[in-house]
């Protein structure tokens, strides 16, 4: 019976590793997406004040850019919610 309840204790806390490496990874993910998208909103305002005549072609760039940003950060939490809750 000793032995059950030690087993059981392991597992509780392998479990409780498991909810606080997803919740950094999270985390990790968010500040990673928060910086690229800073990142390429600053190269792109300043590529805009060298040259105005190409502000439109710089900002879809941008655009499509933050959105493939955006897209592995959200697939990288689903990744990450996966781990906390199965």
């Amino acid at each position: 019976m000793v032995s059950l309840l030690i087993i059981l204790g392991q597992a509780a806390v392998g479990a409780s590793l498991a909810k606080m490496g997803a919740g950094i990874s999270a985390a990790l993910v968010v500040i990673g997406a928060a910086f690229g998208i800073g990142r390429i909103g600053s190269h792109a305002m300043e590529s805009m004040a060298r040259q105005p005549e190409a502000a439109g072609d710089i900002r879809s760039g941008m655009v499509v850019a933050a959105a493939l940003i955006e897209g592995a950060a959200f697939f990288a939490l689903v990744i990450c919610f996966l781990i906390l809750f199965v």
